[in-house]
């Protein structure tokens, strides 16, 4: 299962999966000027194109820290991403690190900002699909076409001040969890075996060969429910469009934690089914309307090849 929210190039549309057009959200206008301007854009250094709608004075975060947005990617008037879609209408919460590209990275875009503030980041389509987005049909390079980042920030928080909620959060979604997989396996006469990080595996079938280690190249079939038995993704249904088998690195966080500590109890052959707790989930980013924020996640996996380690 890959991580479906991801900032790869610095843009939230190359996590998108699909396109949905003509959706429209309001962002008050009150422009504020930040220095020399055309036609109303500000050019930050790396590239981004910014202006600002709401401009609240404040603090603005440093890498490191914290920041709850709501954001949305758009060509004109046809929505590739948007947060209030995929979340439910709740913001959510990322840190501000590094920026990894040289030019047109959102985060440094990030750290121009404050809590409260709106603004739009823009940068030109055509540059944006040679770093790898996906292109919808309609989408015209050479065209002068610009993908536009409209983005709200509704709080921030220090980099200590982040951490110290996440553990107090994690501590107590943990019990609550817990909790819920204890009864369902009661429930269910399900007797799976616990694994340290608090997560629980059934092996269904054994493997042969070693175990899989960080840094191999696992290769397996899966199929990914929710607790009440909604199945929302698989590589062996034809539903889903992609029955293709994946592929991951150990220990690259290339997947989810579950996913990593799991599959990391496997060998080749082997099946099992994976009970994942939240934390070690997507957590309250949920990926997709499929999968509610802080969901119990649950995965049948067979793990049909290792490879050795580069």
């Amino acid at each position: 299962m890959k991580k479906l929210v991801v900032l790869g190039l610095g843009c939230f549309a190359l996590s998108a999966t699909s396109f949905a057009q003509n959706q429209r959200e309001q962002f008050v206008a009150q422009p504020v000027t930040l220095g020399k301007t055309v036609n109303g854009w500000t050019e930050v250094s790396n590239g981004l194109q910014m202006r600002i709608w709401k401009d609240v004075p404040g603090k603005s975060p440093q890498v490191g820290d914290f920041i709850t947005i709501h954001t949305r990617s758009r060509v004109g008037d046809s929505v590739l991403f948007s947060s209030r879609v995929v979340n439910n209408n709740e913001p959510f919460e990322l840190q501000v690190r590094p920026a990894q590209q040289p030019r047109y990275d959102l985060m440094d875009g990030f750290q121009l900002l404050s809590a409260g503030d709106s603004a739009t980041f823009r940068m030109p389509l055509d540059t944006i699909l040679a770093m790898g987005a996906p292109m919808a049909p309609w989408m015209k390079k050479g065209a002068g076409m610009w993908l536009d980042q409209d983005v709200v920030v509704v709080k921030q928080k220090t980099q200590a001040e982040g951490f110290k909620e996440k553990a107090e959060k994690a501590k107590s979604m943990m019990v609550k969890d817990s909790a819920a997989l204890k009864a369902y396996f009661t429930k269910n006469n399900i007797k799976p075996v616990r694994h340290a990080s608090g997560m629980y595996i059934k092996y269904n079938q054994a493997g042969t060969g070693d175990t899989a280690r960080e840094g191999q190249k696992v290769t397996v079939k899966y199929t990914g429910r929710t607790m009440d038995g909604k199945v929302f993704d698989s590589n062996v249904d034809s539903a889903f469009h992609h029955v293709e088998p994946f592929s991951f690195t150990i220990g690259q966080g290339q997947v989810i934690p579950g996913w990593d500590i799991g599959v990391g109890t496997m060998k080749k052959g082997s099946k099992a089914t994976l009970y994942i707790p939240s934390i070690m989930a997507y957590g309250d980013r949920s990926p997709s309307p499929a999968i509610p924020a802080n969901s119990i996640l649950i995965f049948d996996v067979e793990v049909t090849d290792i490879a050795k380690a580069e």
